[in-house]
């Protein structure tokens, strides 16, 4: 039994070190400049080389488009997905679906495409179709939190916008540190289920991006033994058993609202079993744009201030502001 205890603290302290390194300004950014060119191994292992910095871009994912924007790339984006909701401005850009024809894209000669796997594994011949053309596609997508930067840093030096990244990026573990800060000495925490999507009642992985917001928020994950659904996934499928096993002790119930969830705080009262849950007999079931705590984007920030107002509305976190 001693051993065992022993075993899991060295666990946790080992997710600890990771999740602090993650916050932290790392990442080594796989990229080479020579005489000017910009040469860079995305997400997908593929190396990639640039002559000079894009200059039309179409971003196929919505965060791509987030982060760009953020990065002061408005006249360079010339085309997004057709999932954009933020910033307003998006939405005034041409869309185009991966799921359509190709030429679409290439008729407006863009120097540089950006993906992520999911569109690469559902839509290989799109991709293809653009590579074969000369167009140059780049996957990117940072599934775990200590990734971000480096996904950020890839994204400035295929645009040219390193100092921007740079100003951002501070601007962005400041803030998260100004709210963690705010949360670390509050106790006892309060233990939070986070349900990412009603199917199985998935809920986060431990290392993924929702769950280190969660912790800077100051909430505890219950679901700690969560295991991905498929390696290197963020989601983690629960299911009801589990989840009713724990119903004393979830404080919290976090619904995730999004295209794969949308559950509202009345239809999780209603389903079986549910109103044993401590957090549904009280009351304390919320909701949050899954925008802000799973998109890797900047707007994580405020994500975790808003979960923090939620978990703590009587403490100083309440009165946060993103």
């Amino acid at each position: 039994m001693v051993k065992k205890r022993i075993f899991l603290l060295l666990v946790n302290v080992f997710l600890m070190l990771v999740i602090l390194v993650g916050c932290g300004k790392t990442g080594t950014v796989s990229t080479e400049k020579e005489n000017g060119a910009i040469k860079i191994v995305d997400d997908l292992g593929r190396t990639i080389i640039l002559k000079e910095p894009a200059k039309r871009i179409i971003s196929l994912y919505s965060a791509h488009t987030e982060n760009l924007f953020a990065l002061g790339l408005d006249e360079e984006i010339i085309g997004v997905s057709t999932r954009e909701s933020y910033p307003p401005e998006a939405l005034n850009k041409p869309q185009f679906d991966y799921r359509s024809d190709p030429e679409k894209v290439l008729a407006q000669q863009p120097d540089l495409v950006l993906i992520r796997p999911f569109i690469k594994r559902s839509s290989p011949d799109f991709v293809q179709a653009l590579e074969n053309a000369g167009v140059k596609v780049v996957c990117l997508y940072p599934e775990k939190f200590y990734q971000f930067d480096d996904y950020i840093k890839r994204l400035a030096v295929l645009t040219g916008r390193e100092k921007e990244a740079a100003v951002k990026l501070e601007q962005f573990h400041q803030k998260l540190n100004e709210i963690e800060n705010l949360t670390r000495d509050i106790a006892p925490k309060k233990k939070v289920f986070f349900e990412s999507t009603a199917r199985e009642y998935r809920t986060i992985t431990p290392d993924s991006i929702p769950a280190v917001i969660l912790q800077l928020a100051g909430g505890i994950n219950v679901a700690e033994d969560a295991r991905p659904i498929r390696k290197g996934s963020s989601i983690a499928p629960y299911g009801a058993e589990r989840l009713l096993d724990k119903a004393d002790e979830i404080d919290v119930y976090i619904v995730q609202r999004g295209v794969m969830n949308h559950a509202t705080p009345e239809s999780v009262k209603q389903r079986p079993g549910f109103k044993n849950i401590k957090a549904v007999r009280e009351g304390r079931i919320f909701t949050i744009d899954e925008k802000l705590v799973s998109s890797p984007t900047f707007r994580l920030t405020e994500g975790a201030a808003k979960l923090a107002a939620v978990l703590y509305p009587e403490k100083e976190a309440g009165r946060l502001t993103p």
